[in-house]
């Protein structure tokens, strides 16, 4: 991620959003990080038919390729699963608010170089009646002053734990940063190697 992100905001009002709505079960067929934006909140999304459903909030055309997805309480609980990152990252948010997550779902999605901001219940109602008003919210989330800008709202400040931030900020996730020790790893198993000839 970008010391700066700008995007549209999009509103999904709704609490306790768990894995198995972010992606059904049943496009958990691949390990692999393609394909899964289709799946994202499938059910919410189409018809039993298939259809896109009219009154689902991201089916509005005012919300194509919205980055920042505004929502509420214990967002990404339920299972570990990592394809609920990976497809909200797909369908192209960068950026979740929520008043809080769940903490499997939060470590994922830093390590997937995806920001999760906690928010408090008034700032977040506040940001939900302002996207009743106005559906073209675009929101400058500025990484290192941890601050929301936007002409529709006062600067909001936002905590981001140190290590996730670091991570974003250098593009890395767990392994590109245990990469990042691979000369001290190869120096310490030589030494080891160099002290215990016989293991």
């Amino acid at each position: 991620m970008s010391i700066y992100h700008q995007g549209l905001l999009a509103p999904l009002d709704k609490n306790n959003v768990d894995t198995d709505q972010i992606i059904p079960k049943q496009f958990l067929t691949s390990t692999s990080r393609e394909g899964f934006d289709k799946a994202l909140f499938y059910d919410w999304r189409y018809l039993d038919d298939g259809v896109p459903n009219p009154d689902f909030v991201l089916n509005r055309a005012c919300y194509k390729g919205a980055s920042i997805l505004l929502t509420r309480d214990n967002f990404g609980c339920g299972s570990s699963r990592e394809h609920a990152p990976w497809a909200l990252k797909q369908y192209g948010f960068s950026i979740i608010l929520a008043e809080s997550f769940a903490d499997i779902f939060f470590n994922n999605c830093g390590n997937n170089q995806m920001l999760c901001i906690v928010l408090g219940a008034d700032t977040l109602e506040s940001l939900f009646l302002i996207a009743e008003q106005h559906d073209d919210i675009q929101v400058e989330v500025d990484l290192v002053q941890q601050q929301l800008r936007s002409p529709y709202f006062d600067v909001i400040n936002f905590e981001v734990r140190a290590d996730i931030k670091a991570r974003l900020l250098s593009g890395l996730d767990f392994i590109g940063e245990t990469e990042q020790l691979n000369e001290a790893i190869n120096a310490f198993e030589h030494t080891l190697r160099s002290e215990r000839p016989w293991q």
